[in-house]
């Protein structure tokens, strides 16, 4: 299998070549295929085969495969695609009230445009940052990178955005997840540091209260043995 990524129209020529390996197969019927779709007009030379293809759009892109038939069957498959956007893989995670940058990239290919989205529910919403200017700012940092900045985020801000590279054969999306987290959230160890010192530091009192306590009673009944006998 072999990916290919294409941002634009071009001529491709996919090729075929049967390793030494299987000189011994004789009789081979070739076949090409678009998915389950058979292509004709092949160009065979000794071992190789091969094709042609003029991808103008997106309906020309998909899997192409070359299935040689005899005594076994051998294929190879060939994806053609737009170019990958790379996102983040693990949660962006922030504060409430701070300043949030997320980033989308794509490598060695430059976007004709980008479209940042939102997650709410089941849908994307395309996030306008000249309506919503206090709330984000986003940023072309260069050909093939953006930038979005949400400002002052609140809880309501958790959740999924995608990043859409939009090339001249098709779009291609990039996702990150961002994770706000209140405020209490890091100081809990600290307050339960505190607890626990406060508990310690209470039962340590308490003791010391009941020590003395049990030391002036011993006191008082030793003193009223002494009386007594007198």
């Amino acid at each position: 299998e072999k990916n290919i990524t294409l941002d634009s129209a071009t001529r491709i020529e996919l090729s075929c070549r049967l390793d030494s390996k299987y000189s011994h197969l004789k009789s081979l019927r070739v076949t090409w295929k678009r998915g389950n779709e058979t292509i004709r007009h092949i160009n065979k030379t000794e071992n190789s085969w091969s094709i042609q293809l003029m991808i103008l759009d997106n309906s020309k892109l998909g899997s192409y495969s070359c299935v040689l038939q005899g005594e076994e069957e051998i294929s190879a498959v060939f994806h053609l695609q737009v170019p990958k956007i790379e996102g983040k893989e693990k949660p962006i995670i922030s504060y409430e009230g701070d300043t949030v940058v997320m980033t989308c990239k794509s490598f060695d290919y430059a976007p004709i445009a980008w479209t940042w989205y939102v997650t709410n529910g089941s849908e994307q919403i395309a996030i306008n940052d000249s309506l919503l200017a206090d709330k984000y700012v986003i940023n072309r940092i260069s050909a093939n990178v953006t930038h979005l900045k949400i400002l002052k985020v609140t809880k309501e801000d958790d959740g999924v955005y995608w990043c859409e590279a939009a090339f001249e054969l098709g779009k291609s999306i990039g996702k990150l997840k961002l994770k706000v987290l209140s405020l209490m959230v890091p100081l809990k160890p600290f307050l339960a540091i505190v607890a626990e010192v406060v508990i310690i530091v209470t039962m340590v009192f308490l003791y010391e209260m009941y020590s003395k306590k049990k030391e002036k009673r011993a006191e008082y009944e030793k003193e009223f043995d002494q009386v007594e006998q007198l």
